[in-house]
Formats: C-alpha cells, sequence, structure tokens
C-alpha cells in the first residue's frame, strides 16, 4: 500500500510537471497577423473569428491608388484587441526611388499620418524595399534612403525620433539595416528566392503566404518578441487630426554631408501591392 501511495505521487508530480512545461511553451508560440492592402475595416468579422495577433497595414502617399490606415480603421482593429503594424510603402519596388531625400521625405510623411491615426510614440513605423536588391542597392542608395528616415524622424521630434524605424525586405537588405543601427525590427519577405532570405533569422515579423480560413486578399506573417505594434484609443468621439509640423526637405548636397546615426541610438530589427 506505502509502494502504491509512493507511485502514486510521483505520477501525479509527473503530470504537474508536463502541464507547466506546455503551459510555458504555448506562451512563446509566435504571434499570427495578417497584411492586406485594403481597408481591414471590410474584414473585421472574419479577423476576430480568426484569433489573429495582429493586421499590418500602409501608410502611403495621398496619390496611390491604394487605401492608407485611417484612424476609423485602426480603432475597430484596437476594439477587437488586435494589435496594428503599421509600414510606409510607396514606390518601395522601384530602385531608382531610393535616396537620402525620398527617405526624409517619406518619414516625414509617415509621421503625419502616423500621427492622425494616433500610432502611440515608442511603437515602430517599418519601410518597404520591395525588391531583391542587390548588395551594390543596398550598401549605395538604400542605406542613404534609411539615413534620411532617420534624419526625417529626427527632425519631425526636435532632433529625437518619435517612434522606432522597421524594415521590410530580403535577408540581406534587413541584415545590412540592422547591422548599420537604421533599423531597429526587420519583417522579412516571403521571397525566397531573393538575397540572403533563405538563411535569415534575426527577423521579428516573417511573411509567408496565405491563411487558408481567409478569403479576402492578404498574406500570412508570425512574428516572436517585440515587433513594433500597436493599439490606438478607442473613443466614440471623431479623432481630431494634429497641427501638422512642417519640415523642409534637404537638398542632395546636404543629404551627404550628414553622418550615419550611432548604432546605440536605434538598437535592433512591407510588403504589399504595387503602387499605381
Amino acid at each position: 500500500m506505502m509502494r502504491f501511495a509512493l507511485l502514486l505521487s510521483g505520477m501525479l508530480l509527473v503530470a504537474c510537471h508536463n502541464q507547466s512545461t506546455t503551459t510555458l511553451q504555448s506562451r512563446n508560440l509566435p504571434a499570427q497577423g495578417i497584411d492586406l492592402p485594403t481597408d481591414a475595416s471590410d474584414a473585421l468579422n472574419d479577423i476576430r473569428d480568426s484569433k489573429l495577433d495582429f493586421v499590418a497595414r500602409y501608410y502611403r502617399s495621398p496619390t496611390s491608388r491604394w487605401p492608407t490606415l485611417t484612424a476609423a480603421e485602426a480603432q475597430r482593429l484596437s476594439s477587437l484587441g488586435v494589435k496594428i503594424v503599421a509600414v510606409w510603402e510607396w514606390h518601395s519596388h522601384n530602385p531608382a526611388y531610393f535616396s537620402y531625400t525620398s527617405g526624409y521625405s517619406d518619414a516625414i510623411s509617415a509621421y503625419t499620418q502616423a500621427k492622425v491615426v494616433g500610432q502611440p510614440a515608442g511603437s515602430a513605423i517599418y519601410f518597404a524595399v520591395d525588391y531583391n536588391a542587390p548588395s551594390s542597392d543596398i550598401s549605395g542608395a538604400i542605406d542613404q534612403y534609411f539615413r534620411g528616415v532617420a534624419a526625417g524622424l529626427a527632425a519631425t521630434g526636435n532632433g529625437r525620433s518619435e517612434y522606432k524605424v522597421g524594415v521590410y525586405g530580403s535577408g540581406a537588405v534587413c541584415e545590412a539595416m540592422r547591422r548599420a543601427g537604421l533599423a531597429q525590427y526587420t519583417w522579412l519577405t516571403n521571397s525566397t528566392s531573393w538575397a540572403g532570405t533563405l538563411n535569415y533569422d534575426d527577423w521579428n515579423i516573417r511573411q509567408g503566404g496565405h491563411f487558408s480560413v481567409l478569403s479576402f486578399d492578404h498574406d500570412s506573417n508570425e512574428a516572436k518578441d517585440d515587433y513594433g505594434g500597436f493599439r490606438v484609443a478607442t473613443t466614440d468621439a471623431a479623432p481630431i487630426a494634429p497641427v501638422m509640423t512642417t519640415v523642409a526637405a534637404p537638398t542632395v548636397d546636404a543629404a551627404t554631408q550628414i553622418a550615419a546615426p550611432a548604432a546605440a541610438t536605434y538598437g535592433a530589427s512591407g510588403h504589399g501591392e504595387p503602387e499605381r
């Protein structure tokens, strides 16, 4: 009888240990999300029912035919308990677009849209590099573009950026921008044939294919640890647009004279439809 009691006690201890291990493992599962080029308000029921953790949406030029993230859309997503990932995309598939000046200008535009949406300080804005960039582009125009982004965001905050910087792109682009201290977050493309993508593991978000349970246009994503997502305050009152800060874009000559921000300033680490 004593031997049976000891055996039963041991079995209970093993069961408790296994249950604890399962719970801890479940807490470490990657967050599941999507990015989509259209207003997520049209798919709120599907997003809620699929229990997604985050939705990535875009800041864009007003001339884009694709809708930008709005304050109302952000509030609807936040009311579901879903985090939002913000990404700036504009001519990101065109190698000729990238320069210090375009990065500076895009940072100002992204900042302005973020403030209208109510994106909280300390969260991230990703900037997309949506093509298979060769090493010459990465060390040249793309590097300069992200230096322009850093300077533009710093200019909106009197020398200190209110938002952290993320990069969407190939493994080679993500690695280079993180190593240079120009991006704190990296979002890895699902285009596995692009340079460095197959072997890049230091991502915060990784893009996949599609979730079969979702019928609308989207890409699946998974995220680990902190990935720069956010929620906004949800109220019945209409959002009030803040006073816009006007910051002049630098000339090309001035751009070449500005040194890279220190890596300590930025620390560690989307994709959508082509603009038309």
